[in-house]
């Protein structure tokens, strides 16, 4: 890990949320280091530094277990983007998002963008189990550093492996469709009091991937990219107008006045 002094500051922050098993971890490890990795249950959470061009953008994997739960709400504070994430064969998965995830994002920022990511789309789409991007293909991009906030403390309980059946060509039953998806991103916009017909919509928010082909990973992080930027540009453009007062300055115009009144 890197000297926290040599740290680069991010622009802003990206946050995954999602039930345990779901496949956030693989899904990162996926964008940042081109390759699939099976995984263990992330213990309170980890980031990714994504140099993007000439910003820093942070990408937090937070835990879906329980006992970690009352950790997300710090994790998504000052959050300009939150990535929901469920598993398309598992329709608790889902339910769970809207459950104990949600309210999660209270702390985000007003203007947080949201989208709905459903994972193991190889499992259950044909078009998915074609591999995206290879591990010989890891060199052509530059890899993130991984940044935990605590010591590397793994469970003994890691992420299921990815079913036989989508070795086999055999597709499972999709439990989740985009309409529902769909339907959950337009709960998320009226939970959070924000306007459908001005907010982004489901159709551009809502996405299908799998972290083991790569099927529509890079997709997702480049098009919430993208959206994030004018938060960014508006950000760094606050820092350069805000005016910046030198105490010793004001110090010594202060004596002068006192000086002058005196005589």
């Amino acid at each position: 890990m890197p000297e926290v002094s040599k740290m680069k500051k991010p622009d802003v922050k990206v946050v995954l949320l999602g039930d345990m098993n779901v496949g956030k971890t693989s899904l990162l490890h996926r964008y940042m280091e081109r390759k699939f990795k099976e995984t263990v249950s992330t213990v309170g959470g980890a980031f990714y530094m994504k140099q993007w061009g000439p910003y820093n953008i942070s990408i937090w994997d937070t835990a879906g277990r329980e006992q970690f739960h009352g950790l997300g709400s710090m994790y998504c504070r000052g959050a300009a983007a939150v990535i929901f994430i469920y598993d398309v064969t598992n329709w608790q998965s889902l339910a769970e998002l809207e459950e104990r995830f949600l309210s999660l994002t209270d702390t985000a920022n007003d203007d947080c963008i949201y989208a709905v990511v459903g994972n193991k789309a190889d499992l259950t789409d044909p078009k998915a189990q074609q591999l995206q991007d290879s591990d010989a293909a890891s060199g052509t991009r530059a890899e993130g550093t991984l940044e935990s906030t605590e010591p590397q403390v793994f469970s003994a309980c890691p992420t299921p492996p990815a079913s036989p059946a989508s070795l086999s060509g055999l597709m499972l039953h999709k439990q989740v469709s985009p309409e529902d998806a769909k339907a959950f991103y337009e709960r998320i916009l009226r939970y959070k009091g924000l306007d459908e017909k001005s907010s982004l919509p489901a159709d551009k928010m809502c996405f299908e991937t799998s972290a083991k082909t790569g099927y529509n990973v890079d997709a997702l992080f480049e098009a919430l990219f993208n959206l994030v930027l004018p938060f960014i540009l508006r950000k760094r453009n606050e820092i350069q107008v805000s005016p910046t007062v030198d105490l010793e300055e004001c110090r010594g115009g202060g004596n002068k006045r006192s000086r002058s009144s005196c005589c």
